[in-house]
């Protein structure tokens, strides 16, 4: 859903991945990317992850099109990359239509389902168990 603030078109997109929540805005810009307020160089240590969120970006040749705002929420810092690259593939998508094919090629717009797996009773995590001991 497009809106104009101030003369700018604003285009935005949810991503999830793994309890990593992204709420993402996409405005016409220079190709800053900001991440709770932070610039993405202070918020993501590795470079791995830079190169993750700028993925749909590079992808579509519109990283220095656009300046993203992300608000990110949960989980660690892997699966916020991937919430926020989920969240910019889909505002993408909504920005240009004819980007869909490139995202949903490279997997951009698939939510990945991989979730947690619960913890059992009489296990110490999902999997692992008690050490056994015949005698």
């Amino acid at each position: 859903m497009a809106r104009t603030k101030s003369e700018k078109i604003v285009f935005y997109g949810t991503g999830r991945r793994k309890k990593s929540i992204a709420r993402v805005r996409l405005v016409e810009g220079k190709g800053t990317i900001t991440v709770n307020g932070k610039n993405i160089d202070e918020y993501f240590g590795t470079e791995v992850l830079k190169v993750i969120v700028k993925q749909p970006l590079t992808a579509t040749n519109t990283l220095s099109k656009y300046d993203v705002i992300a608000k990110v929420v949960g989980g660690g810092f892997t699966g916020q990359a991937g919430a926020i690259r989920h969240g910019i593939a889909r505002a993408l998508n909504e920005a240009n239509g004819e980007f869909r094919p490139i995202l949903k090629a490279n997997g951009y717009l698939t939510r990945d389902p991989r979730m947690k797996e619960r913890k059992k009773y009489g296990l110490k995590k999902s999997r692992k168990a008690p050490q056994f001991s015949k005698r």
